[in-house]
């Protein structure tokens, strides 16, 4: 017969003296338990784990949550499977630590793996105790955050493990849109243990010990014959600049785990609450002087649209999302007179500012998150249009620009437009326009808002004029000019209603506040259906 794990009280001891036990001894016994589940199953897999430059289970979640907050729950669960040596392996918490506290006050739930037992692998028992976990966030109405650090399934608990991970991928999925759900990488994740974090909200990872891929690189080399390192594969550089799975990376846990805090606080409860508001000594109607000179008046200029943003939004702080992926578009939380917005803006400093298939999925991805939590769209559009070349063609660009176009029309949450410079083609459509359901739409007096520019405009619709001409240039820049007195000033939007109003720069700030207090009553209705078909 098995002996019981040396952590587990014996049984025989109990029906020996239980007539004879104290109060006090069972608290002790129940501190001993609690500690030795804390501890691990062995003082030097702490060690080992620290060696690595990681902190254990608890350590992340004291870091994570407010000072003493934390209540765990199902501390002394264990696993019931046997074979493989496993009935000798009964660790309590089974590898995952769970339980809620609070973060600036306001409860989130956290699960934290703990990779000191089976390396974090996930099994029956710890998958149940991450179930109830999500249940209990779900039912409450509060973020989840999961601090990821598994080997994926456990193999030895076979079909059983597996069936745990669909029962968090359902769980992941009910839950989309109605509580925050925040993925902590914080160490080797592959597999199953990697669909989960790419089914939450916000991905965070830390360099060097976190990774995240389906196959690993042993797997790859024998497969491809390619031969790939796990950061190189997986690492978070690489999944923040190239893949786009994870929005956030960082240099080390602590950061990591204060910036989850950071956002935290941007974010309501649920999606039937707002964002907490903060309180802000920024003046509403403080002047944007700086405006006048941060945006060259010259449309092929190229500038830094961050700085446009730090002058506007409250104190200048704002919290970018994907930073190093499609740096051609900005998608950043902030807040104007204390109220959180989500911010979409090209940016000229990076390819001209063009929409292109990861600027697409990117931008489309953060209007359909802020719309899920309530949050407003402030849009800030300087686009020349589409990114021309049979890459992006054969790539889908029609598909994954339509990602974009659908995410604004779905979206409730009230919406405001300021077009900064100029915004041509599709993509002016695409950037929340007028015609696409923006309630407020915005411009400065330097705006050109146009079919294409002026220079390609006059070469198709004069091209006859200019071949025939006997000096073309001449010809051609008369055109141009003549184009530009037509269709491209200020005003023609205006005229026709597709701009509400022509703005002073420098007033920028006071009116975005104004527009957004007038609309924070908005009420709009999607038709009644069980969802929509978003674009593949």
């Amino acid at each position: 017969m098995t002996q019981p794990t040396a952590l587990v009280p014996d049984p025989a001891r109990h029906a020996e003296k239980e007539h004879a036990l104290t109060t006090q001894e069972r608290l002790d016994e129940l501190h001993s338990l609690k500690q030795a589940a804390r501890q691990g199953p062995d003082p030097r897999a702490t060690e080992r784990q620290h060696a690595r430059g990681k902190l254990t289970a608890h350590e992340r979640i004291e870091l994570l949550l407010d000072k003493g907050s934390f209540q765990e729950i199902e501390a002394l669960r264990r696993h019931r499977a046997t074979g493989f040596g496993l009935q000798d392996k009964r660790h309590p918490s089974d590898g995952v630590v769970t339980g809620w506290g609070t973060v600036h006050g306001r409860t989130v739930f956290v699960y934290a793996h703990d990779f000191r037992v089976f390396g974090g692998a996930l099994g029956e028992a710890h998958a149940a105790k991450i179930h109830k976990l999500m249940d209990l966030a779900e039912a409450s109405g509060a973020p989840l955050v999961s601090l990821n650090d598994g080997a994926g399934a456990r193999i030895q608990e076979g079909v059983t493990a597996l069936a745990g991970y669909g029962g968090i991928f359902r769980r992941n999925t009910r839950n989309s849109g109605v509580i925050p759900q925040i993925s902590v990488m914080l160490g080797p994740c592959a597999g199953g243990a990697a669909y989960s974090p790419a089914l939450t909200d916000f991905v965070f990872m830390v360099r060097e010990t976190a990774q995240m891929f389906i196959t690993g690189p042993d797997v790859v080399q024998t497969v491809t014959g390619e031969s790939v390192t796990m950061d190189g594969l997986g690492g978070a550089d690489v999944h923040a600049s190239v893949s786009g799975v994870a929005q956030f990376a960082y240099d080390d846990e602590e950061s990591c785990l204060e910036e989850v805090r950071y956002l935290l606080s941007l974010l309501p409860a649920n999606n039937r609450e707002l964002a907490p508001v903060t309180p802000t000594s920024d003046p509403v109607d403080r002047r944007n002087d700086a405006l006048l000179d941060l945006v060259p008046q010259d449309p092929n200029q190229a500038y830094d649209m961050r700085a446009v943003i730090e002058e506007i939004v409250d104190d200048g702080e704002y919290f970018e999302v994907h930073a190093a992926w499609a740096t051609n578009i900005l998608c950043a939380l902030a807040r104007l007179d204390g109220h959180v917005v989500g911010i979409v803006a090209n940016q000229p400093s990076s390819l001209a500012g063009v929409l292109d298939i990861h600027a697409s999925e990117k931008a489309a991805r953060f209007v359909s998150t802020c719309d899920s939590f309530n949050i407003p769209l402030v849009t800030l559009v300087d686009v020349p249009g589409f990114l021309p070349g049979v890459g992006q063609e054969h790539g889908g660009i029609i598909r994954h620009g339509a990602k974009l176009l659908y995410a604004y029309c779905n979206a409730t949450v009230p919406r405001v437009s300021l077009v900064v410079r100029k915004a041509y083609g599709g993509a002016y459509i695409v950037m929340d326009s007028r015609s696409i359901g923006t309630d407020v739409a915005l411009a400065w007096p330097s705006n050109e808002i146009a079919v294409m520019g002026a220079e390609g405009a006059a070469n198709v619709i004069f091209r006859r004029e200019i071949n025939a001409a006997d000096d073309p240039d001449t010809m051609r820049r008369q055109k141009i000019d003549e184009y530009k007195t037509e269709l491209m000033h200020p005003y023609y939007a205006a005229e026709r209603g597709l701009v509400d109003d022509v703005i002073d720069p420098r007033d920028t700030r006071q009116v975005l506040i104004r527009s957004l207090d007038m609309l924070r009553t908005k009420h709009a209705d999607l038709p009644s259906r069980k969802h929509g078909n978003l674009p593949a």
